[in-house]
């Protein structure tokens, strides 16, 4: 089957070799004739075997390793049947819900308002692509909602899409199935254009739960598959530390916000998307009676201009968190991403009232924490302020990192204080 055996170059080698599953279109010697989204056999240029791929004919990312093992088209299904059920264990291990340590008051004020009830969260992400060793696909549940993401021509194909569905059905009886669709990578991969759709079930829509704060969820709107779960154990790190006044810049549907709010005196909370905050504010209503003590005001604004604006007239606040969207798509936008968030963070720190405390967020992979943290120094130091790191964190638990694939490790939260 000379068709599916594509050979590699001694770069490409050494990186399959030492743990990446990626292999890009240079690496590749010579031509590659297998179909899109096949099952390939993967050699070195000494006719070693390096294991079995998926191959895309339109990515850069030519081949994603499944296997150090070369496996058939026969036994393909087997295989990411025990990988999906692999998956949906480690979530039970680490996941959930019930395991996140509560969050204790840290002021009087706090106290006042009462003690945090509860972590109860009912969604997370099931698979995580390479981090689960299915490269390629993401699966997120919220309540009784699964939503699914092919992000190759692999898991594109009917087969394996079918596969994928059935075996989710089957981890979660009773939950809709709903597929999303990213236009832009469905181009990059050279797939026909598809909807967003319901694959099985009757509801596209629910109410789903995280650190006992609900959230509306409509699987078939918002960004990436609907909402950001990875920030999941970050927003009750930051309600361990906010108080007073707050301030949410790029607040998207409310995530902060709504965690600031049961703590914070009042929040104020600012995002470009006017369709964004109008979800936030129906969240907020579900909430209201339960959990949020303080006030919440949603502003439709662009964050640089308006903290620029904000900077000048003097406002200052308790607590000020910045989830900003990547900056950084590529390696060559770095530089032009740390100026973004070193503005970001100057005019934030400024803001700062003596024993503040900032949230600052980066979900740019190309942007390594350490780059990140320097940032962070050099805006402190430009603003005059001494910064105190009181936590450290990436994406929640649920989305886990392998050591040898740095890109699974994108997303990193400071958690620090502005001492009196």
């Amino acid at each position: 089957m000379a068709d599916r055996t594509i050979t590699v170059n001694h770069r490409g080698a050494a990186r399959l070799r030492g743990g990446h599953p990626w292999v890009y279109r240079s690496d590749l010697v010579g031509s590659a004739d297998a179909a899109p989204g096949a099952l390939v056999w993967v050699r070195d240029e000494r006719e070693r075997r390096l294991g079995s791929a998926l191959y895309s004919s339109a990515s850069q990312i030519a081949i994603r390793l499944l296997s150090h093992e070369e496996i058939s088209d026969e036994g393909l299904p087997d295989l990411l049947r025990k990988r999906i059920a692999s998956a949906v264990r480690f979530r039970e291990q680490v996941g959930d819900s019930d395991k996140l340590p509560g969050l204790e008051p840290r002021q009087t004020l706090r106290q006042a308002q009462g003690r945090l009830r509860g972590t109860r969260c009912d969604s997370y992400r099931v698979i995580f692509s390479e981090a689960d060793l299915l490269p390629g696909l993401i699966v997120d549940k919220y309540n009784d909602v699964v939503s699914l993401q092919a992000l190759t021509q692999a898991f594109d194909r009917d087969d394996l899409r079918g596969l994928v569905v059935e075996s989710l059905s089957e981890h979660f009886p009773g939950a809709s199935i709903v597929e999303r669709v990213d236009s832009h990578i469905r181009e990059l991969e050279q797939l026909p254009a598809r909807e967003s759709q319901l694959v099985r079930g009757e509801r596209s829509k629910t109410i789903f739960t995280l650190n006992d704060v609900h959230f509306l969820y409509d699987a078939l709107s918002g960004q990436k598959t609907g909402a950001f779960l990875d920030q999941r154990e970050n927003y009750a790190a930051a309600a361990r530390y906010a108080h007073g006044e707050a301030l949410d810049v790029f607040t998207y549907q409310g995530g902060f916000a709504l965690h600031l709010a049961r703590v914070c005196g009042s929040v104020t909370a600012v995002d470009v998307s006017r369709a964004a905050l109008e979800v936030a504010e129906q969240n907020e209503q579900l909430n209201r009676d339960r959990h949020c003590a303080g006030e919440i005001e949603w502003i439709e604004a662009n964050a640089f201009d308006l903290l620029k604006d904000y900077a000048t007239a003097g406002r200052q606040y308790d607590t000020i968190v910045l989830d900003p969207p990547a900056f950084a798509k590529t390696k060559r936008a770095v530089p032009t991403a740390l100026r973004g968030y070193k503005e970001l963070n100057l005019r934030a720190l400024k803001m700062l009232r003596p024993g503040g405390t900032l949230v600052t967020c980066s979900c740019s992979f190309h942007v390594s924490e350490a780059e990140f943290v320097e940032m962070l120094g050099s805006a402190a130091a430009d603003a005059g302020r001494v910064v105190r790191v009181l936590e450290k964190h990436g994406a929640a638990r649920d989305h886990p990192v392998l050591l040898n694939v740095p890109e699974t490790a994108y997303l990193k939260c400071v958690i620090g204080e502005v001492p009196a």
